[in-house]
């Protein structure tokens, strides 16, 4: 794998997902047990969850409370929303190139805090999907 960034589980705890930054590529593996996943080869079209088109890269992601994972994007600057089927739901723009961390916080956990690196600010907005806790906090 090529510049592997970014991770996170589904709100079941049965799918780990992660970004792979250069390529624009969401993969996805089952969870078998603690620290144990099913192994796929990386050419096998399961472990792919989506890719995005065009020049787009890809940073850290988080899961929201409806399964969907949330990605930061970078060159076209916002996070992408991509369900657990692997369908692109929407690109959330930020107006920043370097958009590069999401995270849910606030009493329901609908608010997303948003890391835009190239003005070096940290913004938040109310989430327009079901929020999610962290795992193990």
């Amino acid at each position: 794998m090529s510049s592997p960034n970014g991770i996170g589980l589904s709100p079941d705890g049965e799918t780990l997902y992660w970004a792979e930054s250069f390529t624009g590529r969401v993969h996805q593996a089952t969870i078998t047990g603690e620290g144990e996943v099913i192994r796929k080869s990386m050419r096998d079209p399961a472990s792919c969850l989506a890719g995005l088109s065009g020049l787009q890269y890809l940073d850290s992601l988080a899961v929201d409370g409806d399964g969907n994972v949330c990605v930061a994007t970078l060159i076209n600057g916002g996070i992408t929303v991509i369900s657990k089927t692997g369908e692109i739901l929407e690109h959330i723009a930020t107006g920043d190139p370097i958009t590069t961390n999401i995270c849910f916080g606030g009493p329901d956990f609908q608010t997303a805090y948003i890391t835009l690196s190239g003005r070096g600010k940290l913004v938040s907005m109310k989430w327009p999907y079901k929020g999610l806790r962290l795992n193990f906090l």
